[in-house]
């Protein structure tokens, strides 16, 4: 009996450090992960960029409309008390579709309580802070999905 219960005992730890480290991951794009990935993995996944802006955000075509992906740096760090190495790595993958037909509906957000709803006089968007990720609809049709660092990734992050 006392086999057992160290094998149970040892599932029950095992089962809690999955959850625990599974709920720390932001929801990624493309292969592409807020507080992992760095400009270098970007690019490669992407190509090179159409442009670069001042802050180093750099945009992509991408079938379907355009992707914007920005950059932790020294500021968003020392502001956050973040890990000093989380600097250069993603911080926000920003899709842009030009031709989307999702609606609230299609993608069935009305009804996933994991998404919190604000309504603003032009969009309506969804938010999943926990995974990171917020789509925002402009007259009922899709015009951007958000994919950021989840809640409990940024509490990781922090020094």
């Amino acid at each position: 009996m006392n086999q057992l219960n160290r094998i149970i005992a040892s599932s029950v730890v095992i089962c809690a450090t999955l959850l625990v480290s599974s709920k720390a991951n932001a929801a990624t794009w493309n292969g592409i992960e807020p507080f992992k990935s760095r400009r270098a993995d970007v690019i490669k996944i992407l190509g090179q960029p159409l442009s670069e802006g001042a802050e180093g955000t750099m945009r992509f075509a991408v079938m379907g409309g355009s992707v914007q992906v920005s950059f932790v740096n020294e500021k968003f760090v020392a502001s956050k008390k973040l890990r000093p190495e989380l600097a250069g790595t993603v911080l926000e993958i920003v899709l842009n579709h030009d031709h989307s037909s999702d609606t609230p509906a299609s993608l069935k957000l009305a009804e996933n309580r994991s998404f919190t709803r604000d309504e603003t006089q032009s969009s309506l968007i969804f938010r999943n802070p926990k995974d990171g990720i917020a789509y925002t609809f402009q007259q009922g049709v899709l015009r951007t999905t958000r994919y950021t660092f989840a809640d409990g990734q940024l509490t990781k992050a922090r020094r």
